[in-house]
Parts: C-alpha cells; sequence; structure tokens
C-alpha cells in the first residue's frame, strides 16, 4: 500500500510587492492625475501590510513637480519600511527627475535602465509676467491688500526685485531640504561631482558612476535574482477617477472640468518635455 505524505503547510514563495509611481507631483483637481500623498496613502499603507511582503519595489517614470509632496511621500515609505522592517527597492523607468528622484531616494536602492533619465536635483518655480498684455489693452490692475507682502509676484504687476529676492530665499530652502534628503539616503555611494545638485540630469550609465543609482537593471529580472523564480509580484498602482474613465460620455455637462483638466495635462506635458519625453 503507498502512503502518500501531505505538507499541509508548505511554505509559499516571497512576496514583493510592486507600486507603480507614475506621473507629476503634486495636489490636482478633481479628476487629474496625479501623485499625491493623500492620493497614494492608503495603496501604501497596504502594499507594505497585506501579505507581509519580503520587500516593496517602487516603479517610478515621474518628471517631478511639488516638493512637499515628494516629501510627504517620501517619508511615509520610510516610516512604513522602517515599521514593518521591509527593504525596499526603487526602478526607475524612462525617468525619474527632481521630485521623482526624491521618491527614489526613499529606497534602499535605486535600479534603472541605461537610457533612463536620472537626477535633477534642484527646485524650479516658473510663470508668466501679464503686466504689460493687459495694458495694451486697456485693463487697470486693481489689489488692495493688508500686509505688503501679499501680492507677492502678482503675474498681472510688474516684477519686483524684492519678489524674485524673496523667491529665492524660498527656492534656496526647499533645495537645502532636497539635497539634505538625497546625502541622507545615499551617503558615501555619492561621488565628489560638482555638478551633482546643479538641477544637471544624467543617463542611467553616468548616474551610476556618481552614485545616483546603484545599477543597471529591470524590475522583473532582478526581483527575481533577489528572491528567487517564483517570487510573486503584486501590483498596486493609482485607479483612474471615475471622472477620467466616464467623463468623456457626459460632453458639455463636464465643460468646465474638461478645461481644467486640459490645464493639468499642459502642465505636466511641460514637465515631461524638459527631458525630451
Amino acid at each position: 500500500m503507498k502512503v502518500t505524505h501531505l505538507i499541509p503547510f508548505a511554505p509559499k514563495p516571497p512576496l514583493v510587492a510592486m507600486i507603480r509611481l507614475q506621473g507629476a507631483i503634486g495636489v490636482t483637481r478633481p479628476g487629474a492625475q496625479g501623485l499625491s500623498d493623500a492620493a497614494l496613502a492608503p495603496l501604501i499603507e497596504r502594499a507594505f501590510r497585506r501579505g507581509k511582503p519580503a520587500a516593496v519595489a517602487l516603479l517610478i517614470n515621474s518628471p517631478g513637480g511639488s516638493p512637499v509632496q515628494s516629501s510627504l511621500i517620501a517619508g511615509r515609505i520610510r516610516r512604513l519600511a522602517a515599521e514593518t522592517e521591509t527593504p525596499v527597492h526603487a526602478f526607475v523607468e524612462d525617468v525619474a527627475a527632481s521630485g521623482g528622484y526624491w521618491l527614489a531616494c526613499a529606497a534602499d536602492d535605486i535600479w534603472a535602465d541605461a537610457t533612463s533619465i536620472v537626477g535633477s536635483i534642484g527646485v524650479i518655480s516658473s510663470g508668466f509676467g501679464l503686466d504689460e498684455f493687459i495694458a495694451r489693452h486697456g485693463i487697470a490692475r486693481r489689489v488692495h491688500t493688508a500686509g505688503g507682502s501679499k501680492s507677492f509676484l502678482d503675474p498681472f504687476r510688474p516684477e519686483k526685485p524684492e519678489d524674485v529676492e524673496r523667491l529665492k530665499a524660498l527656492l534656496d530652502d526647499m533645495h537645502l531640504a532636497f539635497r539634505s534628503h538625497v546625502i541622507a539616503r545615499r551617503g558615501e555611494r555619492l561621488a565628489k561631482e560638482p555638478d551633482l545638485f546643479t538641477g544637471q540630469v544624467w543617463t542611467g550609465g553616468r548616474a551610476l558612476e556618481y552614485g545616483l543609482i546603484d545599477g543597471l537593471a529591470h524590475a522583473v529580472p532582478k526581483l527575481k535574482a533577489l528572491y528567487g523564480d517564483k517570487v510573486r509580484l503584486l501590483h498596486y498602482g493609482p485607479r483612474r477617477s471615475w471622472l477620467r474613465r466616464f467623463g468623456a460620455s457626459f460632453g458639455a455637462e463636464l465643460g468646465a472640468a474638461t478645461a481644467a483638466q486640459m490645464i493639468d495635462t499642459a502642465e505636466e506635458r511641460a514637465l515631461w518635455a524638459r527631458y525630451g519625453l
């Protein structure tokens, strides 16, 4: 008589939660896509806590955006990594620039394609000056404030040197926070490259030389090399909002929302365009 021995509690292959972080970083209008701490918080919490993952992988494809939201998202990832004692790996796709690189530095190691765009450790503020335009059309700007700085950098009034100086001070503070985050996370791996914190960008190969990343690799092959061929990959990503999925069916009723989405799209497109994407 043949006896079959069953193993009721055979160990499962390790689980790696994969979080997709794609798009511009910042709080956007309702119905628009974007990466913000409020929108990503439930997703990131589930990724770290559901199923006791052996690791969390960040799939990053972002040209950057809000320094505050970048800091909040990265801070949440680091807090959960410490609480759950879970290693974090970042994989750069097309680009991890500016705030996108801020997010990548939340990982314990960073991997990229040889042609990925990496870096842009800097801060930028941009806008338009419309004072001459409205003057040509006979439009007068009327502003009344209580507090001399309340009309700071009003685009409909001539630019003031003192406003520019104030803005530069704000940008310098943000840049210092970004730089400190990168140094704290990358440490001795960073090369003594003078242009490292000037906003310059590099391909993955050059970023590896400068210590901005740890190697050239793609997510699935690298995770299999780290956790075995049978590793289970569980994907997490922002869901498309109801407005984006069904908005086109409502036409004119969503005219204002559509206009807002067009503005968001144009702003995000400008971010990607900086890196030829």
